[in-house]
């Protein structure tokens, strides 16, 4: 795992104040879940929801709610522009110190944010910080501490991917990884606007990975909080359109090996890697396939 060269000091903005983004894109099943979760959470006092052109009534579930609580706001785009976009397009309208970017299936606890917002103070460096994703069964999700992935590495391994997940230590409350998951994410606003916000290049997936390994150039570390965990329950709106986010996945980890790996990759390896990563899209698209039915047989 990489650590900053040189570390930064505590991030104190004085305010605890949080602002939190929401992107949805066919979330009705669990949006209105969410966001009371987050309206009831300590300092947290404004969310805004971006919605990505639903097909179904996510943005009307989400109008109740705005009329009931003025800390609630609602953008309706009119076409899908990405995960990435719409956080940053919902980032211009959060004024508060701290900003939060939360998956329309994660549920928080009351106190999850404001205790990031605490460990962020306390720790000297920390610029990004997740916290343990668990499904809904509470089995934690090895992805909540990510190493920074190497599409040439998985090339030469065979596709092996252990080396993908850092794992929990549990002799540390606050653990610097490479990247969390992007299903919860929490920063200063400040140095989300110092990076220029996500990378819109990116569509769906992999832009987490990016934003957390700029956030580690600056000089800043990247932690996940193993006090803490939220209930995530994973690509709700993505069954809806697996060939999409399949290709858009993989779409994704070619611009990051692109920004962040082929200048050190020896030029007739890059081919080879494109070809072994566009060969991996329909083998993908088979095992998610042959999982959903094994999945409809045992129900």
């Amino acid at each position: 795992m990489n650590t900053p060269h040189d570390a930064q000091p505590a991030l104190d903005l004085g305010a605890r104040d949080i602002g939190v983004v929401v992107v949805t894109h066919a979330s009705a099943s669990t949006i209105e879940a969410c966001l009371e979760a987050l309206l009831a959470a300590r300092h947290v006092v404004r969310l805004l929801v971006v919605d990505n052109a639903s097909p179904d009534d996510t943005a009307e579930r989400v109008e109740r709610l705005v009329r009931r609580d003025p800390r609630l706001g609602l953008v309706r785009n009119l076409e899908n522009r990405g995960f990435a976009a719409a956080c940053n397009q919902g980032a211009t309208a959060i004024a508060q110190p701290w900003i939060a970017f939360v998956n329309p299936d994660a549920f928080v606890a009351r106190d999850t944010l404001s205790r990031l917002v605490e460990h962020a103070v306390a720790r000297p460096g920390a610029g990004l910080l997740g916290v343990e994703q668990r499904d809904e069964r509470g089995v934690p999700d090895p992805a909540s501490r990510r190493a920074d992935p190497s599409l040439r590495e998985q090339l030469f391994s065979l596709g092996r991917r252990e080396n993908l997940f850092l794992g929990r230590d549990p002799a540390q409350a606050v653990q610097a990884v490479d990247a969390v998951s992007g299903a919860l994410m929490l920063l200063p606003a400040v140095l989300f606007a110092r990076l220029d916000g996500f990378d819109e290049g990116y569509r769906l997936h992999a832009e987490d990975l990016d934003l957390c390994r700029r956030v580690r150039e600056a000089g800043y570390e990247v932690v996940v909080a193993n006090d803490l965990a939220v209930t995530h329950l994973r690509g709700v709106s993505s069954r809806r359109r697996p060939v999409w986010v399949e290709f858009q996945k993989h779409r994704g980890l070619w611009r990051y090996f692109r920004k962040f790996e082929a200048a050190g990759t020896p030029a007739w390896q890059r081919p080879l890697v494109f070809a072994a990563l566009w060969l991996h899209f329909p083998l993908a698209l088979l095992t998610q396939a042959w999982r959903r039915r094994r999945q409809a047989s045992q129900a």
